[in-house]
């Protein structure tokens, strides 16, 4: 009998394994999962497509500070109509006009950030044909140059140069976080869907064992050596853990879609993940990570850009008020004649001269109303920005803490689930040997399920702790070099 009972055990207690084809099934590992999700996911096309937008605004801002060309006309500027026209004694009559009015200038300018200024500097050619006395006249200017200069006035050039390469710098940066937000996320159904694969192993395996237990358990009962309570509580246990296999494939199909629907990996093939391992060799200072965070992150730029668009509207503010005045100058030459070459010949000097003044006599203290406005609001940008440094520090210094203690639970959680594998197979032997109950069994059986699924979650918590600290610092310790893209 103690053959049988051996032949038995060894049945039970082996390596239980249930050959599936392997066609048609695609093996993932973490990495990968994370590489198709940062290629293929929703939202890294959102990234790319919000990357790309800020890229054009800042070719949109450098371009400002570029000359700039324009060629304008009325080609043509035909009319034909009556029109009043005032008599001499004071009387209006209307009179019919028929001409031809047709112009092409050629612009040109340059904005200066230092000064707020532009020079600019234009050619222009007017042909004026009256079809009523048959008579064309031209009119143009050859060349002219000019400059007009905001005096007392706010610069909005000078402070978009140092504040737009800032927002660029941050978008760049902001992408850089997105695609890592993208490895956080997926790594979170990664993660479901191996803690559903593992319930499923574990599921089908206790409801083979469970079957395998109630046979012998059969054999003994036959023999007198159980109770039929002992039998009765064996069936339930069969009927229960065959409803675990099905809750855990249902719980499979789910976490699988939502995989799939992340990551955008299409086609039928069964999805089989690959248990990741831990870089326990890696180390992690708070001052490194800080130093980098401070470094690479968006919200480290934003800490200066916040600050600077304070500046800018307190200067914004002031600049606006009092006194502002506005110095327009320009010389070149002009002419008219019968031919288009008459203007280019022996043009005219023309020289031009304007200050245009706003001077405030009563504005019953709106001026100095916006000027304190923005201040105030500068110093509560200032206590904002100091109160958003500390909570990235702390957070960064939480996170740094928390991923050093992931590695040490990980080790703990894996010596655990080994103690209680070795536990479930001694507790099998002794049940099938007849010096075990059932209930001390099924405490076995219980609690090597919980230490197979604890030590998933320790993974879990591990590789979230990790992503997030890539996350927080824009750093990858495990290669020791910052994250590009």
């Amino acid at each position: 009998m103690m053959k049988i009972f051996s032949f038995s055990l060894f049945i039970i207690f082996g390596l239980i394994s249930f050959a599936k084809a392997d066609v048609d099934t695609l093996r993932l590992s973490l990495p990968e999962v994370v590489e198709m999700a940062r290629a293929n996911s929703i939202a890294a096309k959102q990234a790319i497509t919000v990357k790309e937008t800020k890229y054009w605004e800042w070719r949109t801002f450098k371009s400002n500070y570029q000359p700039q060309l324009a060629l304008e006309g009325i080609l043509p500027g035909y009319t034909k109509t009556y029109t009043q026209v005032q008599q001499p004694n004071g009387t209006i009559l209307f009179q019919p006009v028929h001409y031809d009015n047709s112009s092409l200038t050629l612009n040109f300018s340059q904005s200066l950030a230092a000064t707020g200024g532009t020079i600019y500097g234009t050619t222009q050619l007017q042909r004026f044909d009256d079809f009523d006395r048959n008579n064309v006249l031209y009119n143009g200017i050859p060349y002219g140059i000019g400059y007009t200069q905001p005096l007392l006035q706010f610069n909005k050039l000078k402070w978009d140069k140092k504040i737009e390469p800032l927002k660029y710098n941050e978008s760049k940066q902001a992408f850089v976080e997105t695609q890592e937000k993208i490895a956080i996320t997926v790594t979170e159904y990664f993660f479901d869907l191996l803690l559903a694969q593992v319930n499923l192993n574990i599921a089908t395996t206790n409801f083979a064992n469970t079957q395998r237990i109630l046979t012998i358990a059969n054999t003994k009962f036959e023999l007198g050596k159980i109770s039929k309570n002992e039998i009765l509580q064996l069936q339930l246990e069969v009927l229960n853990a065959q409803k675990a296999v099905g809750t855990a494939k249902r719980d499979v199909e789910i976490a699988t879609l939502n995989l799939r629907s992340y990551t955008g990996i299409e086609g039928d093939d069964r999805i089989k993940l690959t248990m990741p391992g831990v870089v326990t060799q890696m180390m992690v200072g708070a001052d490194k990570v800080l130093a980098e965070a401070f470094e690479n992150r968006s919200d480290a730029i934003a800490f200066v850009r916040r600050l600077a668009e304070a500046r800018r509207d307190v200067a914004k503010a002031k600049g606006e008020n009092g006194l502002t005045a506005t110095l327009r100058a320009n010389l070149g030459f002009s002419n008219a004649g019968n031919s288009a070459f008459d203007v280019y010949r022996s043009p005219k000097n023309q020289q031009s001269v304007e200050l245009q003044l706003s001077i405030p006599v009563m504005d019953w203290g709106r001026s100095k109303s916006r000027t304190k406005t923005a201040e105030a609001n500068q110093q509560f940008t200032t206590y904002a920005v100091e109160q958003d440094k500390q909570t990235f520090k702390q957070q960064i210094v939480t996170q740094v803490t928390l991923f050093n203690m992931m590695k040490e639970q990980i080790q703990l959680t894996a010596e655990a689930e080994k103690i209680a594998a070795e536990k479930y197979k001694i507790a099998g032997e002794r049940y099938v040997l007849g010096n075990l109950s059932i209930t001390d069994l099924s405490i076995a059986f219980q609690e090597n399920d919980k230490a197979k699924r604890d030590y998933v979650s320790s993974l879990r918590d591990f590789w979230a702790a990790y992503y997030q600290l890539r996350y927080l610092s824009l750093y990858d310790f495990d290669q020791n070099k910052k994250i590009t893209y």
